[in-house]
């Protein structure tokens, strides 16, 4: 087998679960040390440089980090460390980090680039080009910004403070924000001369469900975005008593849950797929049956039922289905009708996304789903110069997908704008560093925390519906912080190892808790897996491979999907083959293009 090339950024990336299933590349374990530190501004600094909104996505976040985490493939009773719980706490508790933001030099470049929608990805785009020189301009057609941020997350999730906060970092750095103001024609703006365009205008279009008694009970069947936004601008504040939300994603759970806070008593939530298929999360589930949200399985909508011109609820199709070892579904089968009443529908089955001030004449090709052909490297559209990102490029996805979205973005635009190639990215990087501090010392703590994850406490469900705007999540204690930080197991504190000194003398591999390690000749890949100490079940990662050891020519294994980066291994060796090195990921931004000076502001934010 070929030795590891560990100076590929990839490897040491990888084998950090979180961070490299994040699409912002958070470094999770370091900004969760900090975080043990009492360092909580020095946490939120460093999650800032990758995901721009700690404290929003502390608490709305999809957490993609959190299935990947090693912590929760180590035994059947464990659970991943509450990554996204973490991050509030760091926004909880940073205090004042105002002099240590980016700042807009005095000094423009003489560029100017027109951000439509105030979401996520815009922002992420002017968060990472206005500390360049650059003049960026935000078109929001609502009166506020934050994008679906603002009008589809309840403030019961997100307090208007939050979002308030971490967007004025942004627009604070003499961002034109222009609210109030939709973009009608893209011709029209286009020749105002801007340098670029970025569409960051989200996927603001809900689906309808069209049925039997559709119209006649219009006033009372709602598009769930469409009703979310109301009800955040206070357009809408009450509801029926009994009311069906159709659809089981995290809107439709947004949706449940707003019901009961605008006066509904009965609120079910209609899946017309068994729970494994559910798209909304595990917690927003948890969460909405928490406060007696019904979940109803199996049942397909079949019609609005409406008497006297009056909806009185609606007829379902009831399914049954058969699913096989693999967890698909091969068939299904109706096994009858049935009928629940309700006095308002809400449809969250999904949105899509709405252009049409986009004349279809400039150059920008639209598939034939109507959405726009977008690189999904540079995020330019087939019009050089008109970028697309978040929700408007690819279909609706989760905050930290668009705050990705705007940094390659921002890239591309400062690319575009100083004549560089759109197309190149700099490399990632990797740094390794020792972390011992002596014999058998290490500079983290490396001890296996045996401690269940810890459980958030939640507002008292008596407390919880007197407002809209109560927080219902209370983030966690001192306490509960302290012992979640010690169940992260430091992934990102790497295992290195030394050929020229190992002596063979099988100390590691006695020692290794997990019996990752194996001492074997060299071989074509699937013998020297078949040789392995503890057998490949369904790898996630790869095998570390040494080059040959001196004494013997055979080669040490390393199973990466099993190793807990305890660090027994090295405080065991006796010739010091093995050491503990933390790997630090370098991901560029548009700060490290040429031409892209940060201000020092920013450089010391990591």
């Amino acid at each position: 087998m070929e030795p590891t090339n560990t100076s590929d950024p990839d490897y040491f990336h990888r084998v950090v679960d979180c961070q490299w299933a994040c699409p912002a590349h958070t470094a999770v374990p370091d900004y969760i040390r900090l975080i043990a530190q009492g360092r909580f501004a020095d946490a939120y600094m460093l999650n800032r440089e990758s995901n721009v909104f700690p404290g929003i996505l502390g608490r709305v976040c999809d957490r993609p980090c959190e299935p990947a985490c090693r912590r929760g493939r180590i035994g059947v009773e464990e659970k991943p460390v509450a990554i996204c719980r973490l991050k509030r706490v760091a926004a909880d508790h940073r205090g004042d980090i105002t002099a240590r933001l980016p700042t807009a030099p005095a000094q423009k470049n003489g560029k100017r680039v027109a951000l439509i929608g105030a979401g996520p990805a815009s922002l992420t785009v002017a968060n990472d080009l206005a500390p360049l020189g650059y003049q960026c301009t935000i078109f929001e057609a609502l009166d506020k910004p934050g994008g679906l941020m603002r009008s589809n997350i309840p403030s019961f999730r997100l307090p208007a403070k939050v979002l308030d906060e971490e967007i004025g970092y942004i627009v604070d750095m003499e961002v034109d924000l222009r609210l109030g103001s939709p973009v009608r024609s893209m011709k029209a703006l286009l020749n105002e001369g801007y340098d670029a365009v970025f569409v960051g205008s989200g996927a603001p279009k809900g689906k309808n469900l069209d049925l039997p008694g559709r119209q006649e009970a219009a006033d009372n069947i709602h598009i769930g975005i469409q009703w979310l936004e109301s009800v955040a601008f206070g357009h809408v504040d009450s509801i029926g008593k009994r009311v069906l939300i159709i659809g089981v994603g995290n809107t439709a759970m947004d949706c449940c849950r707003t019901s009961l806070r605008l006066g509904a008593t009965d609120v079910k939530v209609m899946a017309r797929k068994p729970r494994a298929f559910f798209k909304a999360s595990d917690w927003e589930l948890e969460d909405a049956e928490e406060e007696n949200v019904e979940i109803v399985i199996n049942h397909s909508p079949k019609s609005f039922v409406v008497e006297g011109g009056r909806l009185t609820g609606m007829m379902f199709e009831k399914l049954e289905y058969t699913v096989d070892d693999k967890g698909e579904i091969t068939d299904q089968k109706a096994v009858g009708d049935v009928f629940f009443p309700a006095d308002d529908v809400v449809l969250a089955i999904g949105q899509d996304n709405a252009f049409p001030w986009i004349e279809r004449d400039l150059g920008i090709a639209f598939n034939k789903w109507d959405v726009p052909t977008v690189d999904k490297t540079t995020y330019e559209s087939t019009r050089q110069g008109v970028f697309f990102g978040g929700d408007a490029a690819f279909g609706p996805a989760n905050i930290i997908w668009a705050v990705e979205h705007g940094h390659q973005a921002a890239i591309s635009i400062h690319r575009r704008c100083m004549g560089l190639p759109v197309t190149e990215r700099l490399p990632r990087g990797v740094n390794l560093r020792s972390t011992k501090m002596g014999v058998h010392e290490w500079s983290y703590s490396n001890d296996f925390d045996p401690a269940a994850r810890r459980k958030m406490q939640h507002v008292e469900l008596t407390q919880r519906f007197e407002k809209l705007d109560v927080e219902v999540e209370l983030g966690f204690t001192a306490e509960e912080a302290a012992t979640e930080v010690e169940r992260c197991l430091n992934c990102d504190i790497q295992t290195a190892f030394v050929p020229q000194l190992c002596t063979e003398c099988d100390a590691c591999i006695d020692i290794c808790p997990v019996d990752c390690l194996t001492i074997t000749p060299d071989g074509e890949p699937d013998a020297v897996a078949a040789r392995l100490t503890v057998p490949r079940e369904v790898p996630s990662q790869p095998l570390f491979v040494s080059s040959p050891l001196k004494l013997t020519g055979r080669i040490m294994v390393k199973d990466e999907n099993l190793c807990l980066h305890c660090g027994l291994c090295a405080e065991r060796c006796p010739t010091a083959a093995w050491d503990m090195q933390k790997s630090s990921i370098h991901i560029p931004y548009a700060g490290n293009e040429p031409g892209g000076h940060v201000p020092c502001q920013q450089r010391k934010a990591g």
